[in-house]
C-alpha cells in the first residue's frame, strides 16, 4: 500500500514522504490516526506542487536548524545525578533529562528528537546523544553525567 505521510513517523519516514507499507499497518494504524493518506495520482500531483512551494521556506528552516546546531556544539552540559558505589546511578538518565538540561540553557528541543546512544544511562561519565533538529540536520551532542554534590 502506497501512502503519503502527513507527519514524521519514527522508523518509517518524514512528513510528505511517499512510502510503501503493508496493508494492515496502513489501513489500521497510519490512516485512522491521521498520520498518512492514500497516495492516489491526484494526491501525488498535489504533493509535488506543495513540495515546490515549500522548497524556499525549507531553506530558511534548515538555516535555522544549522544555527541551532552550531549553538549546541558550544554547550557543555553536565547532568547531576545521585550516585552510589562504583559510579552507579540511583535510577537512570534519559532523553527527557537531557531535554530538561538543554531547556535550562535556552534550547527547547522535544525529547522525541533526542536519542541517547545505548539507551538509558545507568553510570556516571561522558556520553553522546544524537539530536535531530531537522531531517537533514542531526547533531552529535556530547554531555556528561556527574555525581550530585548533595
Amino acid at each position: 500500500m502506497e501512502l503519503i505521510l502527513r507527519e514524521d513517523v519514527q522508523n518509517l519516514g518524514f512528513k510528505d514522504d511517499v512510502v510503501n507499507v503493508k496493508n494492515g499497518y496502513g489501513r489500521n494504524y497510519l490512516i485512522p490516526n491521521g498520520l498518512a493518506t492514500l497516495a492516489t495520482p491526484s494526491a501525488k500531483k498535489v504533493l509535488a506542487e506543495n513540495l515546490k512551494q515549500k522548497a524556499h521556506k525549507e531553506k530558511k528552516v534548515i538555516d535555522a536548524a544549522n544555527k541551532t546546531a552550531e549553538a549546541l556544539k558550544t554547550l557543555e552540559i553536565k547532568i547531576p545525578a545521585k550516585v552510589g558505589a562504583a559510579d552507579k546511578l540511583f535510577g537512570s538518565v534519559t532523553n527527557m533529562d537531557l531535554a530538561a538540561a538543554l531547556e535550562k540553557e535556552g534550547h527547547e528541543i522535544d525529547k522525541k528528537y533526542i536519542m541517547i546512544k545505548g539507551g538509558a544511562i545507568k553510570r556516571a561519565g561522558p556520553y553522546e546523544a544524537e539530536i535531530r533538529l531537522h531531517r537533514e540536520v542531526i547533531v552529535e551532542f556530547p554531555f556528561e553525567v556527574v555525581a550530585d554534590k548533595q
